[in-house]
């Protein structure tokens, strides 16, 4: 069969490629070998957001008290609370399901390989194989649990996240290796749950793309919670013959330490998912597991595009959907503008929360601007004590001259939630003063983004 466009892969790049594809007139496949909505959808941002919001509820219940309010002490039914997260995660692939029919995007359930420009061999899951062409063709195959050669995960005593969202029973005890949002958003699950949780980080800091401000106050929290960090620190064997595990860490004097647990949890980023693709065979520019593209996600091969976790940029869902759209209007001849990767939110979605976006304090004083901060406290604000959540704060970022916003840091309560307002501002190129003379309500969480810009300009008021 012959279409305008096809993708393989239909993950949050993919499936919404598709989707802005059929909006702009393309007659369009998708090609999925597992679950609409990949890896995101299924076992990745939304199931993990399910655990999390259970793991929070149980804490909500443990310190009733703490509002006035006398519950029985709460007990952890962990089968519903993992068929929960699975029934949600199920619930919005069938809404993904549901999209490609009302957008009438074929389907076709196997896997996909280029065979030429333009040529797509598709060998069905039901052992079949159809040929379909296209003048188009987006790779978003996404990415896996990356593995180190010191810990093979065999999926049982040493896992990935795929398998840390359906173990059977809490575990006693767990390692998590890595703190990026990943290990940190398990290792905050876990222990919640009730297990003794130790993160290991080869970094001299936890959630080391972050600012080190905002890094130095979440392992203060997450320590106070009892979750046992240890930086600066390399796991170098895990031996599983026993029982459990023992796990090999080389602390930071060089001294060998053995630490016991149940499970070991590695999470040390993402690897690529390029393998049996036919890149080689058909010419794909690949460097160090990255397809190479141009700035509308074009590769070297006409009518090739990638975009997603296997070209540059960060490994979001959020920018594979941008990345998709923008690659997508470009095929349809409008003149969509490229993405802007120094504008991209992230988010950990511990408790307390973590968001940023933009330059950090570091980053921007070696980019050469000459800088005004503003940091606000939460617990200067009436909406987070109210909330009892005064954890955190709100820092902003400026360039001194000209007033650019450089960047915003957050951890607290309901964060992820207000680093939208940034990006809406980088993007519109606001600066410091007109964050201060925008009003927020009162009272909120996002009174601090306010704040914290006034404090940068000496005109903060609650402070």
């Amino acid at each position: 069969m012959n279409y305008d466009l096809i993708v393989i892969g239909s993950g949050p790049g993919g499936y919404v490629a598709a989707i802005r594809a059929s909006q702009l007139g393309l007659k369009t496949a998708i090609i999925e070998k597992e679950s609409l909505g990949g890896i995101c959808l299924n076992w990745g941002c939304i199931p993990t957001k399910a655990l999390l919001k259970s793991a929070q509820v149980f804490e909500y219940i443990n310190h009733a008290a703490d509002y006035g309010i006398r519950v029985p002490k709460g007990e952890v039914d962990f089968e519903s609370v993992v068929r929960r997260s699975r029934g949600v995660a199920d619930g919005m692939s069938k809404g993904v399901q549901f999209l490609m029919k009302k957008n009438k995007i074929d389907v076709l359930m196997g896997t996909g390989k280029l065979k030429a420009p333009g040529v797509v061999d598709v060998q069905l899951n039901d052992g079949t194989s159809k040929e379909l062409t296209a003048k188009h063709i987006i790779l978003a195959t996404g990415g896996r649990s990356r593995e180190l050669p010191n810990l093979k995960q065999d999926g049982k005593k040493v896992i990935g996240y795929r398998q840390a969202m359906v173990l059977p029973s809490v575990p006693a005890s767990i390692i998590v290796v890595g703190s990026g949002a990943i290990g940190i958003e398990f290792a905050y699950f876990y222990n919640a749950m009730g297990s003794k949780v130790t993160v290991v980080e080869f970094l001299d800091n936890i959630v080391p793309l972050e600012d080190e401000e905002v890094s130095k106050q979440l392992a203060r929290t997450l320590k106070k919670q009892g979750i046992n960090i240890m930086t600066s620190s390399v796991v170098e064997s895990v031996d599983t013959s026993g029982e459990g595990c023992k796990v090999n860490v080389k602390s930071p004097n060089g001294d060998m330490l053995i630490l016991e647990c149940d499970i070991v949890l590695s999470a040390v980023g993402i690897s690529t998912n390029l393998e049996g693709l036919g890149l080689e065979e058909v010419g794909v520019a690949t460097d160090k597991g990255k397809v190479l593209v141009d700035d509308y996600y074009k590769t070297n091969i006409e009518g090739v595009y990638a975009i997603g976790d296997i070209v540059k940029g960060q490994a979001l869902a959020h920018v594979a959907s941008a990345e998709g759209i923008i690659c997508v209007e470009k095929i349809a001849g409008l003149n969509p503008e490229p993405l802007n990767y120094n504008n991209i939110p992230g988010c950990t979605y511990c408790s307390p929360e973590v968001a940023s976006v933009g330059y950090t304090e570091k980053a921007a004083k070696e980019a050469g601007y000459e800088i005004k901060v503003g940091k606000f406290p939460f617990s200067a604000s009436g909406k987070a004590s109210a909330a009892g959540a005064k954890d955190g704060f709100v820092k902003l970022i400026f360039d001194a001259k000209y007033g650019e916003f450089l960047g915003a840091h957050m951890i607290g309560m309901n964060v992820t939630e207000m680093i939208a307002e940034v990006v809406t501002a980088r993007k519109l190129e606001a600066t410091g003063h007109e964050i201060i003379k925008s009003v927020h309500p009162h009272p909120t969480m996002s009174e601090a983004v306010m704040e914290a810009a006034a404090a940068a300009y000496d005109e903060v008021i609650h402070l």
